[in-house]
């Protein structure tokens, strides 16, 4: 938060200025969705009985993190192909 309340350079114009303050917002949106789909995938490897449990939660965060834009469509489906991978395979 302490990002949002820098001055911005005066010599800019006043729409560049909005398109800084609106940039640091949105990375810190970003961050906080990837951090979040992070975690969720590390508790995912640590249970290493229950991690088909978490999937459906992991599946809803990588989901909603590409309908905001946060990760690529195909990077999503990517990241899910993994996670059903070892899922499948803490199950055998």
């Amino acid at each position: 938060m302490a990002e949002l309340k820098k001055k911005s350079v005066s010599k800019r114009n006043r729409s560049a200025q909005k398109q800084a303050r609106q940039a640091v917002r949105r990375r810190s949106r970003n961050r906080a969705a990837k951090s979040s789909i992070g975690s969720t995938v590390k508790k995912m490897q640590a249970a290493a009985g229950q991690g088909a449990a978490m999937l459906p939660d992991a599946y809803r965060q990588i989901d909603r993190a590409a309908k905001k834009g946060v990760l690529h469509k195909r990077a999503a489906a990517r990241r899910k192909s993994r996670l059903a991978r070892l899922a499948n395979k803490s199950r055998a």
